[in-house]
C-alpha cells in the first residue's frame, strides 16, 4: 500500500489536490482533522493544553478556543514548540492507527496523508512519495485575501511563519504546480495517479 504525504504552504492548493485524489479512489487522511479530534473536549491533549497555557484556552462549553491559543503561540517559537510537544505525539499515534486501518481495509489502496506541517513534524517518516502543492507566494496571498478575508499583512505573516517553499520543494518527489487552471492541476494529479497505480 503506497503511503503518500501531501503537503504545501497555506493556500497552496493542497486541499484541492487531496479532493482530486479522493475522487480517483485514494483514502485521504487529514492531519488537521486528526488535530481537532485529539483536542476534543475531555481529551488528555486538551487537558494538557489548558494546564500549560491556562483555562483561558477553553470556551465555556469546554472546547478549545483556537483563536485564543493561536494568539498565544503565533510568533512565539518557544510557546509553539511547547504546544507541538503536546499535540504532535498524539497526532502521530492516531494517524498511524488510521493508516493501519486503511491498509487492513484495502491492502492495495493508495493512502494520502494531507499534512500541512510535514517539514516541521514528519519529514523523515518512510513515505512512498512526498507530493508538494506549489504556488508563488504572491498568488497565495491573493487567495488568502479573496477566500479567507485576510488582510495583506496577515496573509504575508502567515506565509512567513511557515517553512520556505524552497525547503518544501527540496523534500518533494513530485511537485504539483497549482498556479494555473483547475484543469491543469487535474492533469498533474491524473499523471500522479497513473504513477501510483501502474507500478
Amino acid at each position: 500500500m503506497p503511503l503518500i504525504a501531501l503537503t504545501g504552504g497555506i493556500a497552496s492548493g493542497k486541499s484541492t489536490i487531496a479532493a482530486l485524489l479522493a475522487e480517483q479512489g485514494a483514502v485521504v487522511i487529514d492531519a488537521d482533522a486528526i488535530v481537532r479530534d485529539v483536542q476534543a473536549p475531555g481529551s488528555p491533549v486538551l487537558a494538557e493544553i489548558a494546564e500549560t497555557f491556562g483555562d483561558g484556552m477553553l470556551r465555556p462549553d469546554g472546547s478549545l478556543d483556537r483563536p485564543a491559543l493561536g494568539a498565544v503561540v503565533f510568533g512565539d517559537p518557544a510557546r509553539l514548540a511547547t504546544l507541538n510537544a503536546i499535540v504532535h505525539p498524539a497526532v502521530r499515534v492516531e494517524s498511524e492507527r488510521r493508516f493501519a486501518a486503511a491498509a487492513a481495509a484495502d491492502p492495495d489502496g493508495v493512502v494520502v496523508y494531507d499534512v500541512p506541517l510535514l517539514a516541521e513534524a514528519r519529514a523523515h517518516d518512510p513515505w512512498h512519495l512526498v507530493v508538494v502543492a506549489d504556488a508563488p507566494a504572491e498568488v497565495r496571498i491573493q487567495r488568502l485575501m479573496e477566500h479567507r478575508g485576510m488582510s495583506e499583512a496577515d496573509a504575508r505573516a502567515r506565509i512567513a511563519a511557515q517553512v520556505s517553499d524552497e525547503e518544501r520543494r527540496r523534500m518533494a518527489d513530485v511537485v504539483i504546480d497549482t498556479n494555473g487552471t483547475l484543469a491543469r492541476t487535474q492533469e498533474q494529479v491524473d499523471d500522479l495517479w497513473r504513477r501510483l497505480t501502474t507500478r
